[in-house]
């Protein structure tokens, strides 16, 4: 992981050192960036149900999230 580039779905690159996909395993960062989740404020109109629907996101990529939203004063929505 260290040294990749995090691109987001127009295929721009995103600075690792200040994005939150940067964090995630390929599976899970994949999965957000085939939905355009390429922010914390996209993915804050998410519920941590429709996360988990995602293939490639697990139970364990939800703690990171979530950590990443709040350091921002942003929460998943609210099923």
């Amino acid at each position: 992981m260290a040294g990749e580039k995090v691109l987001n779905g127009s295929g721009e690159e995103i600075q690792p050192a200040s994005s939150f996909l940067s964090k995630l395993g390929s599976p899970a960062r994949n999965a957000l960036i085939h939905q355009e989740i390429d922010s914390l404020q996209k993915l804050s109109m998410y519920s941590e149900k429709e996360i988990l629907k995602f293939h490639g996101i697990g139970p364990a990529s939800l703690p990171v999230l979530r950590s990443w939203l709040a350091k921002e004063g942003l929460s998943f929505r609210k099923d």
